[in-house]
């Protein structure tokens, strides 16, 4: 299947290899797990729970959402404005440019478009009402982040594309021009031509592949986005690493910090942040406005679709979180302050549904192919 992308080789293979990342065949998480990270008394989900379990994990109907294409037809005032796209993707208006981040239109989280993670609903925008985009930036090969069907389209563009280590790959497969990929190790940067604009790759601590044989074949990162008068840290996928203080030294403050706070488990601690510790992290990252992401559009764990709203609602003020909770589509300002209503409750309580499909499919038939390895994390 070319969804499920295509391995490095030659040249790409070698820089790869020679990243002090590379072990053993594959990247590998070397910053020590704080202890307690991951709960191993608990059971990890499993295929038919995930798949069939009961309870609030989508939305009982359609989330509201905002056409930003007027408030995108202004600058923004301060200089800087996000818009939350969905799960992770998030259009960055940054002193006169616009930076895209791990674009995702397609209608599941999968290499199949039968079966895999449905899409709640549709972006507030199609791909193709998008303003000029200056680059985009994809911090990882999960099919959550790097999306096949929207990278076919953006191949008609002369967009460039910056990413980690071995993802070029994949978008070369899918029609992106090679001098419009460049790929980043951890604390390397790369400057947009013509632009003051700098893409810095970052630590991160996750895993990567599109399929179990690929594990750990690309790299994952963190990545800041840095013009002269702003600075933006989004988090792509990861567990609480204390490498955050060193991004912190290295790159903070931050005016805007994007951190992921869906699809989290206690046995999945090390690989996914969930709201309490996304808050850890941000104390860590030095503070600055917080833009939830990775929630919101996907069914990619047990708990309830707005769990991760709720929790970050109930604890972030007390923190002292400067808290931005945009609708789907609402370009916000993180200079005008917080922005927190929880327009989520509005939609109402779902009741008991399976995560995907009206006819349930036998188990027996899910193969690698149509899986998710993104949802089964292994050691």
């Amino acid at each position: 299947m070319i969804s499920l992308g295509k391995r490095a080789a030659g040249l790409r293979l070698e820089r790869m290899q020679a990243s002090p990342l590379w072990t053993e065949g594959g990247f590998r998480n070397q910053h020590p797990i704080p202890t307690g990270l991951r709960d191993a008394t608990a059971a990890r989900p499993t295929l038919r729970e995930f798949m069939f379990s009961e309870g609030r994990r989508v939305p009982q109907g359609l989330l509201p959402t905002v056409d930003p294409r007027e408030c995108w037809a202004r600058k923004p005032d301060s200089g800087l404005r996000a818009t939350w796209l969905g799960h992770s993707s998030v259009l960055i208006e940054i002193d006169g440019l616009r930076v895209l981040t791990d674009p995702v239109w397609g209608p599941r989280a999968s290499p199949s478009r039968l079966i895999g993670p449905k899409r709640f609903q549709k972006a507030p925008v199609r791909l193709s009402q998008l303003p000029p985009i200056d680059v985009v930036v994809i911090s990882h090969d999960h099919y959550d982040h790097l999306d096949y069907p929207t990278i076919r389209q953006m191949a008609k563009t002369n967009i460039p594309f910056v990413t980690s280590l071995g993802v070029g790959a994949h978008l070369q497969a899918w029609g992106i021009a090679p001098e419009r990929i460049t790929e980043l190790d951890w604390w390397q940067s790369h400057t947009v031509p013509g632009t003051e604009l700098t893409i810095h790759a970052a630590p991160s601590q996750h895993f990567s592949g599109r399929s179990l044989k690929d594990r750990n074949a690309t790299l994952w990162s963190s990545l800041v986005i840095e013009s002269p008068r702003h600075r933006v840290f989004f988090s792509g996928d990861t567990g609480l690493t204390t490498e955050y203080t060193r991004i912190r030294e290295r790159f903070g403050p931050f005016d805007l910090v994007m951190l992921e706070v869906g699809a989290f488990h206690p046995t999945w601690g090390d690989i996914h942040l969930g709201p309490e510790n996304a808050l850890k992290a941000l104390d860590l990252l030095g503070g600055g406005a917080f833009l939830p992401v990775h929630w919101g559009t996907f069914n990619l764990a047990m708990h309830d679709w707005d769990a991760p709203a709720e929790t970050l609602l109930a604890l972030g003020p007390q923190q002292g979180a400067h808290l931005l909770m945009p609708r789907l589509g609402d370009p916000v300002e993180p200079a005008h302050g917080p922005l927190d209503a929880p327009w989520w409750r509005a939609v109402g309580v779902s009741q008991p549904v399976r995560s995907d499909a009206t006819k349930e499919p036998d188990p027996a038939a899910q193969t690698p192919e149509n899986l998710n390895p993104l949802l089964w994390p292994m050691d």
